[in-house]
């Protein structure tokens, strides 16, 4: 319903008819808007991390740059198209609903998963420090999320070699005299 007909298209009627449900079921366990907002963005969260997780299983774990442009490639195809496209409007619809709901905000605050945690290995085995590794991270999976929104507005797929210069700026490491290499 949130990705198809956006925030105002979400209602307890609308829920129960899309699922074909009798009237008032959803009202019945959601009593509130709120509730039933906060019961999604729960939902599209565990969904997120459950794709998350899979992937990281099926895929090899990433030893190189090339690895890591790889799976995020893989990612973002996902998070393009089909559901993982509905879901990626869902995830975005309800981010802008955080800023008036902090209790949706915090549900939707980034996780730990083996996909982050695969991120972080690369960097370190390439030199990027534990701190600036954790940072690096964050910053580089945001940029991908951004990505993936600007994808979605305008049209078109995320492509590998915008995904090679972000890979790139998070490896890069600093000389002794602050030059980056």
């Amino acid at each position: 319903m949130l990705a198809a007909h956006g925030m105002r298209g979400l209602t307890h009627r609308a829920v129960d008819r899309a699922a074909g449900l009798p009237s008032g079921t959803t009202s019945a366990y959601y009593r509130t808007r709120r509730a039933l907002l906060t019961a999604l963005v729960r939902r599209l969260v565990a969904l997120d991390q459950a794709e998350l997780e899979e992937a990281a299983r099926r895929a090899p774990v990433p030893r190189d740059a090339e690895d890591l442009v790889a799976g995020l490639a893989a990612l973002t195809a996902q998070r393009l198209t089909g559901e993982g496209r509905q879901r990626s409007l869902a995830r975005y619809a309800c981010a802008i609903e955080s800023v008036h709901h902090p209790e949706l905000r915090e549900i939707l605050t980034p996780r730990e998963n083996t996909a982050r945690e695969a991120v972080r290995a690369v960097l370190t085995a390439h030199g990027v420090p534990g701190t600036a590794a954790d940072a690096r991270t964050v910053t580089l999976l945001t940029c991908v999320d951004g990505l993936v929104f600007d994808r979605l507005v305008h049209g078109g797929q995320v492509s590998p070699a915008e995904l090679r210069g972000l890979v790139a700026g998070a490896l890069r490491t600093e000389t002794a005299d602050g030059a980056g290499r």
